[in-house]
């Protein structure tokens, strides 16, 4: 700690600046700014089209599916404003959490944020993928027993769940921490006192490890029903379409918080349960930064996995396959052409199957008749 303090006294002009401690710092707080600003943006363009489809949809599923969307839009938005605006007070104010905050009311409060609004996506990307396993799995089910309701009252519970979770350092006297780095504040991981500083990082991290877990299984059930169903031909063209689009969705959420949620949560577990390492401090701070990226990532989910987007894209791979299919067609009517030369009997039923799918030249009919 004393060393941090140090470096940030070299950055104030009455102390000569060390050019190395000044450049992190200030590429630290750009690297903060640029990722708000970014987010806060991709979450409003999302949070945009997600209304907009909300207002037009009028299938069952499609709503509650949209609902917990836009409620995950949402609280990424919110994340990335008020975590933002802190670490920038933070920065603003050169790390002194002695001189602005000796009660540590902001640290507590940075604290909680950084819980519910890490658990909270988590906890709706599960709840997301809980909800379309039944919708397809069990349909009749879906659309009898939940209602819109149901769906409102589950989404408050993944809410007040994260909420629980994140407050519950400060109901149990075990306040948030500031971390080695001075830039954030977090759980008290290193040299733990008792089980409880050991029990709350280890509930936290089993929780989001549980939920991506839980999203993993129902977006695998969920894909091989919808591939099972398409096999069969039991679902209609446009049903299918709503729930190709929402499936590519899920996996898509379900891979971004796997990659920048799962490195943190793996390195919570390890560091609190094992004793005190001098790189344990750089190794956290690098994961939070993996983890804010998930809000960055979530709302582009929305904006390019789209109906009207994956359409394009289909139409562009079908228009590349197509040049492919052509030339196939050509050598296929050439080979049939030759056969039909070459017979002098009539065409079998099989053979009418493929004057149907490839009309033959006037010269092959000739020769037929």
């Amino acid at each position: 700690m004393s060393t941090n303090e140090s470096s940030e006294a070299g950055c104030r002009p009455d102390v000569r600046p060390s050019n190395n401690t000044c450049s992190q710092k200030e590429l630290s707080v750009t690297a903060s700014v640029i990722s708000m600003t970014v987010g806060i943006f991709s979450n409003s363009l999302a949070l945009f089209i997600l209304v907009k489809s909300y207002s037009r949809v009028r299938i069952k599923s499609r709503v509650s599916f949209l609902l917990f969307a836009s409620s995950l839009v949402v609280t990424d938005l919110l994340g990335h404003i008020i975590n933002g605006s802190l670490v920038l007070f933070v920065y603003s104010s050169h790390k002194r959490w002695e001189t602005f905050d000796p009660q540590r009311v902001v640290c507590n409060l940075f604290g909680v944020c950084m819980v519910f609004f890490g658990l909270s996506p988590l906890f709706l990307g599960c709840a997301m993928a809980v909800e379309r396993c039944i919708g397809v799995t069990r349909p009749i089910f879906h659309s009898t027993v939940l209602a819109p309701h149901h769906m409102k009252m589950l989404l408050a519970l993944t809410w007040l769940l994260a909420a629980l979770v994140s407050m519950l350092p400060v109901l149990l006297w075990r306040p948030y921490r500031v971390q080695s780095s001075r830039s954030f504040c977090f759980f008290h991981m290193e040299e733990p006192k008792d089980w409880l500083d050991v029990f709350l990082p280890l509930m936290f991290s089993m929780l989001g490890l549980v939920a991506l877990l839980l999203s993993i299984a129902c977006n695998t059930l969920t894909s091989c029903a919808l591939l099972q169903g398409r096999l069969r031909r039991k679902l209609r063209c446009k049903g299918t379409s709503y729930h190709i689009e929402m499936i590519c969705q899920l996996l898509a959420i379900m891979l971004v918080s796997c990659a920048c949620w799962g490195p943190l949560l793996i390195t919570v577990i390890i560091l609190s349960t094992r004793t005190k390492d001098e790189n344990a401090s750089l190794s956290l701070l690098m994961v939070v930064r993996m983890a804010t990226w998930n809000q960055i990532l979530d709302p582009w989910v929305y904006i390019l996995l789209r109906r009207a987007v994956l359409r394009k894209i289909f139409m562009l791979l079908q228009h590349c396959w197509g040049s492919k299919s052509h030339k196939l067609h050509h050598w296929q009517c050439s080979v049939l052409r030759s056969s039909v030369e070459t017979s002098n009997s009539g065409a079998s039923p099989s053979n009418c199957l493929c004057h149907r799918r490839f009309p033959l030249p006037d010269t092959a009919i000739k020769s037929i008749t």
